[in-house]
């Protein structure tokens, strides 16, 4: 009489499924290492509106930022402009380093 786990196939049927098994887990892990690193890096990444980057969006180093470098090299130019236009508190079309790294809140009257 021979019983079920000594027939060929039911152990080539376990080895099957084991390394599939093995194979779907580290498929899993691997994937989710790759995730982190992501996150990690968006974390890493500076403000948006920081000194260094007040000195890289003004172009001609005249210690202000006009629409036009500030729209220049944006994701959304038409949402770039609106926060611009939020920014510039005197209005004058330019943007002075005070002035952009101001909070986007507004202030209360």
């Amino acid at each position: 009489m021979t019983g079920i786990h000594n027939n060929p196939k039911s152990k080539l049927m376990k080895f099957i499924l084991t390394i599939f098994t093995a194979f779907a887990m580290s498929a899993t892990f691997a994937s989710a290492e790759d995730a982190k690193p992501a996150k990690a890096e968006k974390a890493k990444k500076p403000k948006k509106y920081t000194e260094e980057t007040f000195k890289k969006k003004d172009a001609n180093s005249d210690s202000s930022i006009t629409k036009e470098e500030f729209v220049k090299d944006a994701k959304d130019a038409a949402k770039a402009e609106i926060v611009f236009k939020r920014k510039d508190a005197n209005s004058d079309g330019k943007l002075t380093k005070e002035e952009f790294l101001a909070s986007n809140k507004k202030k209360s009257a």
